[in-house]
């Protein structure tokens, strides 16, 4: 799972990325460039892997992880010279979009609506380009005869007349995720994550006259928070007190990237790993016994599977199966949060 960090320049976004990965002491190493992309690995730390853990002691503890990107600062012009950004940012699954709330250099007024709508416009004029060469070849082979691109050519027709409206692919849910559309990996059908960058004593929300449909919204200190993240333990706690700060801004950027994705996380245990697995949500079994190992998806046979509460409720695994709270479940078994699985396979 990865995320691509954009927004124009001076939104502050390499400062964002610089919070989140100094978060948990994962420091920088070297020099740092807005030349050249950055990529950091996030662990996500779950207190359900803690407890697995104390109870199995494995001889190793996995979490899961998310990857946040920030690409290649290239632009020269504002907005319209980012696109070349974007062939980074299109094997992304979603985008934090950090805007601009504070003042500028020399005191520049910030004007974080205008500023979001500029590179969403550069995102759906970027899809559309996509769109229509790619409705002009279907139609050329239609009229030679070739039938196969029937439905790609009306589910782009449909995307077309969205973004020649300047609507975003992500307002139709339906038509961003179509398996068919997939491989065009739109920028403007990607889940978003709005971050409105403020000063540090600014906790508000701004007014916006049109807020962006389909978008979660949050708002982070950036330059406050990468203070934070470089500070040692007995100093950032003073300031995370000063400033009111009841959650870190990564704690935040990961709920809200789970949600955005609409993942879960399941578990395996065993003596030699307990470990964390994230899917989307209504997974079937056998799907997810695929992310552990493609062996136990193509031998799938059932799955032995116990939530993470009834296992806190009875303490053991020896008491949840003499409660009878233990199941066993087929190959389309939706999985959810927080389930304990062995996967019984034969290959």
């Amino acid at each position: 799972m990865r995320l691509a960090i954009i927004g124009l320049p001076q939104s502050g976004r390499s400062t964002i990325f610089r919070a989140l990965t100094g978060a948990r002491g994962e420091q920088q190493t070297g020099e740092f460039s807005r030349t050249e992309p950055h990529i950091s690995t996030i662990v996500v730390y779950d207190e359900r892997v803690d407890f697995l853990a104390s109870l199995i002691k494995p001889k190793k503890t996995t979490y899961a992880r998310i990857e946040y990107l920030l690409p290649a600062d290239i632009s020269t012009g504002g907005a319209r010279s980012e696109l070349g950004q974007w062939a980074e940012v299109r094997t992304c699954d979603a985008l934090v979009h950090v805007v601009r709330n504070f003042a500028g250099p020399g005191g520049g007024k910030p004007t974080p609506e205008q500023d979001y709508w500029k590179m969403e416009e550069d995102m759906i004029l970027s899809d559309l380009s996509v769109v229509e060469k790619r409705i002009e070849r279907l139609e050329l082979d239609m009229k030679r005869g070739k039938k196969e691109g029937e439905e790609e050519l009306l589910l782009l027709q449909s995307c077309k007349e969205l973004l020649e409206h300047e609507i975003p692919l992500r307002s139709n849910r339906e038509l961003a995720t179509h398996p068919t559309l997939r491989g065009f990996t739109f920028l403007s059908a990607k889940p978003q994550l709005v971050m409105i960058n403020n000063d540090d004593e600014d906790e508000t929300m701004p007014r916006w006259q049109r807020k962006p449909d389909n978008a979660e919204m949050m708002i982070i200190r950036g330059r406050l928070e990468m203070d934070i993240a470089n500070m040692t333990p007995e100093e950032a706690e003073e300031f995370i007190e000063a400033y009111n700060i009841k959650e870190s801004a990564l704690d935040r950027t990961i709920n809200a990237s789970y949600r955005l994705l609409n993942l879960i996380s399941f578990f395996t245990t065993g003596e030699q790993e307990v470990r964390a697995w994230s899917v989307p949500a209504n997974t079937p079994a056998i799907e997810a016994a695929g992310t552990v190992h493609t062996d136990m998806k193509k031998g799938f046979i059932r799955a032995e599977v116990v939530s993470f509460e009834d296992l806190k409720k009875h303490g053991s695994f020896q008491a949840v199966k003499k409660a009878g709270v233990m199941r066993l479940e087929g190959k389309e078994y939706a999985v959810k949060d927080g389930d304990i699985i062995h996967f019984r396979f034969n290959v």
